[in-house]
């Protein structure tokens, strides 16, 4: 079978991109930052952002709801729009391509690009820094450590998380821009 564009595409970048993933990768020999960004990608895997859509309605009680509701609906687009994009791209990861990475955490599904947890973090930050920045600017740290636990544990290479990042962005603006009035509307 022949390789697909895409395929001949990303086996170059992962040439390019091997030794500083391997670099960054080495950091999981000190076990306090190998069981942060562990803990971080945990918390990322969706568990922080569904317990910070249900306290919304409670940290903002004129439009929380709305908020919420608007980010469940963006999230579940997110989820969509990542999962096609790997289906499609077929992007191994880091530690499969090049076993002197290692994986510091099992990854929730096969392929690597974009990165999905990445893609939800900057999607939320960004939804957030429109319509509550002031969350936002709390959880900016949270939403960075989440992008660079992706390189950290070995699960995705610096194009995947840039990648999740441009998408995610947009997609939190968009939402936060054309479809927040009317969530306000509905449920506010």
């Amino acid at each position: 079978m022949q390789p697909s564009k895409a395929s001949r595409f990303f086996e170059a970048v992962d040439q390019r991109e091997f030794a500083l993933c391997q670099t960054i990768n080495r950091s999981l020999r000190f076990r306090p930052v190998h069981s942060y960004f562990q803990l971080v990608s945990r918390l990322g895997d969706g568990w922080f952002w569904y317990a910070l859509i249900l306290m919304l309605p409670v940290l903002q009680p004129d439009d929380g709801l709305a908020v919420a509701l608007l980010m469940a609906a963006t999230g579940l687009s997110c989820t969509l729009t990542y999962k096609l994009l790997k289906r499609w791209l077929i992007r191994e990861r880091p530690f499969i391509s090049f076993p002197s990475i290692n994986c510091g955490t099992p990854p929730l599904d096969r392929y690597s690009f974009p990165s999905g947890h990445t893609l939800h973090a900057a999607c939320f930050n960004s939804l957030l820094a429109v319509l509550a920045p002031e969350i936002a600017w709390l959880l900016l740290p949270f939403t960075l450590s989440v992008a660079a636990s992706r390189v950290v544990l070995g699960l995705h290479y610096p194009s995947d998380v840039a990648a999740g990042a441009v998408i995610g962005s947009t997609m939190g603006l968009v939402a936060a821009y054309s479809l927040a009035d009317t969530f306000r509307a509905l449920f506010g």
